[in-house]
């Protein structure tokens, strides 16, 4: 499974964060500052090795994005396994069971290739042009949309937050150029040892255990955390 999503657009302005100032000389920043651009960051994300491939663009149009999609995920798919071939009716059922539950389905096309990679999208209409639907299957690529308000669910936006804040935090800007190289850069050392991300984790176990230490009160929807005989 892959996730994809695009962050941004970032200033090139002063931004906030932590940075080392010598004694008595904190950093200052001018009440005035002009805007010289923005950038955003393309991003697909694999949660499961934490690897991240990522993009830096100065306009985010289907023109500009879906290229690029494809053509890193041709190169993705390129380092897969070989994948298994099954029955078209087997292979057709296995299509339609990353459909359950779906709202909307897209009619899946009369001849399938091998299922072989799961994408989680938000709910841009440019993720949805039949073309580039259409591209996806043929690739074998299972195309699955985040819920509206549900965006959080794509890990992409999880990875795209630590590589900006890790990139931008404390720093000035001064042109796009400047805020790509910084992104891509920062992905790169991102890479070299990547953090898998699994849903739950640590956080879902802290708040298990808040949840077994707090005691409701009259049956309403208040808590405490202290037993009241």
């Amino acid at each position: 499974m892959w996730t994809e999503d695009e962050a941004g657009p970032y200033q090139a302005i002063p931004h906030l964060g932590s940075s080392w100032q010598p004694q008595g000389e904190p950093a200052r920043q001018s009440h005035e500052y002009i805007r010289a651009g923005t950038a955003k960051l393309l991003t697909l994300f694999h949660p499961a090795s934490g690897a991240v491939r990522v993009q830096g663009v100065t306009s985010c149009t289907n023109a500009v994005l879906h290229p690029w999609m494809q053509q890193t995920l041709t190169d993705i798919l390129a380092s897969l396994p070989e994948a298994k071939v099954v029955p078209p009716a087997e292979n057709r059922a296995i299509w339609e069971r990353w459909q359950e539950g779906l709202s909307v389905k897209w009619t899946l096309q009369e001849k399938l290739p091998p299922l072989r990679m799961l994408l989680v999208l938000d709910n841009l209409s440019g993720h949805k042009s039949p073309k580039l639907v259409h591209w996806l299957m043929a690739q074998g690529i299972m195309p699955l949309y985040t819920p509206i308000a549900g965006s959080w669910l794509n890990m992409a936006e999880s990875i795209q937050r630590i590589l900006v804040r890790r990139a931008l935090a404390g720093q000035s800007p001064t042109n796009p150029t400047q805020l790509i190289e910084w992104l891509e850069a920062t992905a790169r050392g991102w890479n070299q040892h990547p953090t898998p991300f699994i849903w739950g984790g640590k956080r879902r176990a802290r708040r298990q255990r808040a949840q077994t230490q707090r005691h409701s009160l009259g049956g309403s929807g208040a808590y405490t955390l202290q037993v009241i005989h």
